[in-house]
């Protein structure tokens, strides 16, 4: 049997032992409690940084020395277990008591780094909370663009299915899925909330285009048939064309001198010729349709009318000079006084400026009515030059509007 002083030692044990115990089990509960706070936070904090990583920088940093606070304490915890075997019997009760110390001191600590997380939790769940709300309306523009993407699918393959080449749409829908492909990568692709939801519009409304580009490809098939009709027929007309500017032009060499059409020397031919470009474009166009190639198609009936418009252009220009040229050698005084009026009119606005008419503009409205009154001079000879005098008088009116402007705006800044 022991003694009475054995057992008193013993009682005194088993109370350091269980005191021991005691601190290890509520070390265990601070330990777990701060490793299900810290995995928490690093969980929030990462989803922090994919909705706005910017932002996030200053909560990761915070959350490092937090964790890098509670790895220390861990540490120092799993120590504590390592020198302290509470199941050895041959403990002293100083063992036990130096055992419990260390459990409570390493608790203490595990609960002070908790509490810091959680605090920190606490402060960052309003911004989250913000974030999150946020976040709920990505799914359904992601959705949306998605469902996008299957229509312009759908409308690509019944457009290949009608023999129509759809290669443009095709590739225009490719860029949509490859943002979508990136919306779909972990987390949120590294845009960021905004851009995520940014890049799911974009990549609805670019699915959106490709699918009208080819639902249009049938409408625009049949553009291009009627297109390439009406141009063939405007060629036909253009070239028609040809004998009307070569008896203008025959009119404007017999009749009237040579600084009256030098400037349209050799229209007939250039005329000719922009027709027969644009049969050679028509030509293309043609054999783009046979092939389903109907944006090619278009690009070849715009360069095709391009040419026609030059070529009208340059007719104009003959037959137009023809009708000026009779008028004014018909009446050239009616022409002048059309400029005289306008000069007049620049005349009594300097006039009617505080102080009278500027130096400035006098002189040049004398200079100008000078240059009216010589005007005429220019009309002599067997065939006079008609087309240098009304070259000058537009210059005339040109300049006496010049002066009217510039009056104008001295008078708005004085």
């Amino acid at each position: 049997m022991r003694g009475a002083g054995d057992q008193r030692r013993w009682g005194r044990g088993a109370q350091a032992q269980a005191g021991a115990i005691e601190a290890k089990e509520a070390a265990a509960t601070a330990f777990y409690d701060m490793d299900q706070a810290q995995k928490y936070i690093d969980g929030r904090v990462t989803l922090f940084e994919d909705l706005d990583a910017r932002a996030a920088e200053p909560a990761r940093q915070e959350f490092t020395r937090l964790a890098e606070a509670a790895d220390a304490a861990a540490h120092a915890y799993i120590s504590v277990l390592d020198a302290h075997d509470l199941d050895d019997r041959d403990r002293s009760p100083a063992e036990y008591d130096a055992a419990r110390r260390a459990f409570v001191a390493a608790a203490e600590r595990m609960q002070e780094i908790t509490r810091d997380l959680n605090g920190f939790a606490e402060r960052l769940a309003p911004r989250m909370a913000r974030l999150e709300a946020a976040l709920d309306q990505l799914p359904p523009r992601v959705k949306a663009a998605r469902d996008a993407v299957a229509a312009a699918d759908a409308a690509i393959a019944e457009a290949a299915r009608a023999g129509m080449d759809a290669s443009d749409p095709e590739a225009e829908l490719a860029r949509a899925k490859q943002i979508l492909a990136r919306l779909g990568s972990k987390g949120l692709g590294g845009l960021g909330l905004d851009g995520a939801m940014r890049k799911a519009e974009e990549a609805r409304a670019i699915a959106e285009r490709a699918r009208e580009a080819a639902a249009e490809l049938p409408q625009t098939a049949e553009k291009v048939r009627n297109a390439l009709a009406s141009v063939r027929t405007r060629v036909d007309i253009v070239a028609n064309r040809v004998e009307t500017v070569r008896e203008a032009m025959r009119v404007l060499l017999r009749g009237y001198s040579q600084a009256c059409w030098q400037d349209l020397k050799g229209a007939p031919e250039s005329i000719e010729a922009a027709a027969q470009r644009a049969r050679e474009r028509l030509s293309e166009a043609s054999a783009h349709v046979s092939r389903a190639e109907w944006k090619q198609a278009q690009r070849a009936l715009t360069a095709a009318r391009t040419e026609l418009n030059a070529a009208d252009r340059r007719a104009a220009q003959v037959t137009g000079r023809v009708e000026e040229l009779r008028a004014v050698a018909a009446d050239p005084q009616a022409f002048a006084e059309r400029v005289r009026f306008a000069v007049r009119d620049a005349q009594r606005l300097a006039v009617a400026q505080p102080g009278g008419p500027a130096p400035h503009h006098a002189r040049v409205l004398d200079s100008l009515v000078e240059r009216l009154q010589n005007a005429p001079k220019r009309l002599t000879g067997v065939h006079p030059d008609y087309w240098g005098y009304l070259q000058e008088l537009e210059a005339i009116k040109t300049a006496a509007g010049d002066v009217v402007t510039r009056i104008r705006e001295e008078r708005a800044r004085g």
